[in-house]
């Protein structure tokens, strides 16, 4: 089953709180992503029984090595996406806010042709 936009969100929302905190709670989700507890915990509920989080001993949230893998490509997409926005002139928070937005649904193919610019 294909993950949706939403499980992608949560999934690189996790990953940049890791990034920044070294831990990963549903309350620091929720805080970030500006959702209820509850949703939050709907959310990661269904993300556990799909095999891409889990949790440690003291209940934080964990990547599994499948959701690290999307996690990391969604956020790299979203640096590379807003890196590109902004060498076209778009400020760093409309590029920002658009890049989250095209990160999800951009082919791989034009996602490449994007970096490749970035890169000459």
């Amino acid at each position: 089953m294909k993950l949706m936009e939403s499980g992608e969100m949560y999934l690189e929302t996790i990953l940049i709180l890791k990034n920044k905190f070294g831990y990963v709670r549903s309350i620091d989700i929720a805080h970030e992503m500006n959702f209820s507890k509850p949703s939050v915990s709907r959310a990661i509920a269904l993300l556990k029984d799909d095999g891409y989080v889990t949790n440690d001993p003291h209940g934080m949230i964990l990547l599994t090595d499948k959701g690290l893998a999307i996690a990391e490509k969604i956020y790299d997409r979203h640096k590379t996406l807003t890196k590109y926005l902004v060498s076209l002139g778009v400020s760093e928070e409309t590029a920002q806010t658009d890049a989250c937005r095209i990160e999800h649904i951009i082919s791989d193919e034009s996602f490449e042709k994007i970096r490749a610019q970035l890169t000459k």
